[in-house]
């Protein structure tokens, strides 16, 4: 052995006789400090501090999205002004790529960077920050340093001018209210923080903490909504067995017009209009949101698709199983209300024929099998465009009418002593608190088999890998019910267009498949402007008098040039289905419709 190999040997065993556990190098510590002292023009300041360091580099990551939304958002295109100092000196921090940082740590113990971020998109997924507050959805606000996404962190919050609050699902640091921890990333970019002056009210569920943040006022009753959310959330845990939640945040954004809510392990966001709580319709659509996405700490945030979670910020991760995650969420939400008792049987019932019809009335529900509409979310479901209704299918929507023939299917099967409820609680128990994994597509599709008590190969090759029409009669019939289309019988002509106002002019903004107008080459962005040589002003009343089959001329703008296009008009395909009883019920049809609507 030569003398180079004997020093190198050597180097290796004393290296291997120190590395005790004992000796092993402390965790780097990563700390934030957020300043608003330009919140009116939307933006903050975020001074990143990593310390500890016992490494050549340093590459910081900003995600590129963010759970619960699937869109690569790019959030690094909000961050400006990048400057980094070590030793009291500033440092190079060049890009390696859209959403990297690299800064050379070698002799340096402690990095500190500083960023502008810029945040003017108030919705459930994204920042906002103005004068009256800021709203940090914190996958697009922190950096990561590479290979430290289970390093613990500190985030203090300055707020702006009179900013009294802090909502958030991070714990406190010694009782601060503007001081947060988290364990790790995945924690912390699954924790927003709502910043302001927000009105703030709390309850208790069985020993969980409720506390509800609403940002922009509103015609809400706090006592009401303290009584009905309680109810929703014991319903909710009622299925799953447990909540497994010290404390749960809900941030409200009410405006003007405003809906939609994103997930988090211990909080949500949500959208709201400030003004629907007063009526009826408007209330108990916020309380079925509310309902949604605390649903969601249960189905996704635990028990999930095996690919989302550990997450890869970086890129899209992909999963064939959003029908579960998502539409059976959505169908849980109306499930919820109603065996909580705050809507009535009809009530739901109408709730599943509005999603039948969206599903039936859908083109894409002929193109589209469910489970590719999962896979392609990325491309299809957030990326929407003017034909997307011809060529998709929602998961949300369809995934939420596979639920109800499931659940339909498990309490027929099993005369009324098990249901949907059952398998969901199977699955949290098993993978979620058992396994401490994700589950795949066979292990779920096995958890239905083993309460349906058969294989369900022949369902999941029609109606969640294949284009087949649902035979909904046959899963209602087992509760005594069949789906009724008020419009089987109605002649109705349509040009089989959407058409909106731009102004004075009437502009196409969709054409349906296989449509008169498909089929003649009307296009979106075509200007009708007369229909048999009469000028069009409103565009509701362009089908009256017209029957199915008369020949129209259709004379468009299209590129600033005229055309008359000819158009046979045919009939509207459209469904209006309702949940009628069916006559005659028998003892077991009963049995099953009172497990359920919950009817006992």
């Amino acid at each position: 052995m030569k003398k180079f190999q004997l020093i190198v040997l050597a180097n290796l065993i004393l290296l291997f006789m120190n590395a005790t556990p004992g000796s092993a190098a402390a965790p780097a510590k990563i700390s934030y400090t957020v300043t608003f002292p330009e919140a009116q023009a939307h933006y903050a300041e975020i001074e990143m501090t990593v310390s500890g360091l016992a490494q050549p580099s340093l590459e910081l990551k900003m995600p590129v999205w963010t759970p619960g939304s699937y869109l690569v958002r790019e959030f690094a295109k909000n961050i400006e002004s990048l400057t980094a100092t070590a030793n009291g000196k500033a440092v190079a921090a060049p890009k390696l790529n859209k959403n990297t940082w690299k800064i050379n740590t070698i002799g340096v113990n402690s990095v500190t960077v500083k960023y502008k971020l810029y945040a003017f998109e108030l919705s459930v997924r994204t920042s906002f920050i103005d004068a009256s507050h800021a709203f940090l959805s914190t996958s697009g606000v922190f950096l990561w340093p590479k290979g430290m996404l289970n390093s613990p962190s500190t985030i203090k919050i300055v707020p702006y001018k009179d900013w009294n609050k802090v909502s958030t699902s991070l714990e406190k640091v010694g009782g601060d209210t503007f001081t947060l921890t988290a364990p790790n990333f995945d924690i912390l970019y699954d924790s927003p923080i709502e910043v302001g002056t927000q009105d703030v009210f709390d309850f208790n569920v069985k020993g969980v903490h409720y506390e509800v943040a609403m940002y922009g006022g509103g015609n809400y009753d706090k006592e009401r909504l303290k009584v009905d959310m309680a109810k929703i959330i014991e319903a909710e845990a009622a299925v799953f067995g447990e909540n497994p939640n010290k404390h749960y945040t809900f941030i409200v954004h009410n405006k003007l017009r405003n809906g939609g809510g994103l997930e988090h392990l211990s909080s949500t966001v949500l959208g709201a209009s400030r003004d629907a709580y007063a009526n009826e319709r408007g209330y108990r659509g916020f309380l079925g949101l509310v309902a949604h996405e605390h649903f969601h700490l249960w189905n996704v945030k635990r028990l999930r698709p095996i690919v989302l979670g550990p997450f890869d910020y970086e890129n899209e991760n992909y999963t064939t199983n959003l029908w579960i995650a998502e539409g059976f969420t959505a169908y849980y939400q109306n499930l919820i209300l109603r065996h909580a008792d705050l809507t009535p049987a009809e009530g739901f019932l109408a709730d599943m024929a509005a999603d039948i019809n969206t599903v039936e009335n859908t083109p894409g529900t002929k193109v589209q099998p469910l489970a590719e509409s999962s896979f392609d979310a990325w491309i299809k479901s957030y990326r929407p465009n003017e034909n997307s209704v011809n060529t998709g299918i929602s998961y949300y929507d369809k995934g939420a009418v596979i639920g109800m023939l499931l659940d339909l299917e498990i309490i027929n099967s099993t005369n009324g002593k098990s249901s949907l409820d059952d398998v969901m609680k199977y699955m949290y128990n098993t993978y979620y608190k058992g396994l401490k994994r994700g589950y795949t597509d066979a292990e779920f599709k096995a958890g239905f088999e083993k309460f349906a008590g058969k294989k369900l190969d022949d369902f999941y090759a029609k109606y969640i890998n294949g284009l087949a029409a649902i035979d909904y009669d046959k899963y209602l019939g087992y509760a005594g019910y069949k789906l009724t289309d008020d419009a089987a019988a109605s002649n109705d002509p349509t040009i089989g267009a959407t058409i909106s106002n731009n102004g004075p002019k009437k502009i196409v903004t969709s054409v349906l498949r296989n449509s008169a107008a498909w089929v003649q080459g009307i296009n979106v962005g075509d200007e009708i402007v007369s229909i048999d040589g009469t000028p069009v002003t409103d565009a509701t009343t362009i089908m009256n008098g017209k029957k199915v089959g008369d020949q129209i001329k259709v004379t468009i703008s299209r590129d600033g040039q005229a055309m008359i296009i000819p158009v046979a008009l045919l009939r509207n395909p459209r469904q209006k289905n309702k949940i009628e009883e069916l006559p005659n019920t028998t003892p077991q049809q009963l049995t099953v419709r009172a497990k359920w609507l919950k009817l006992q």
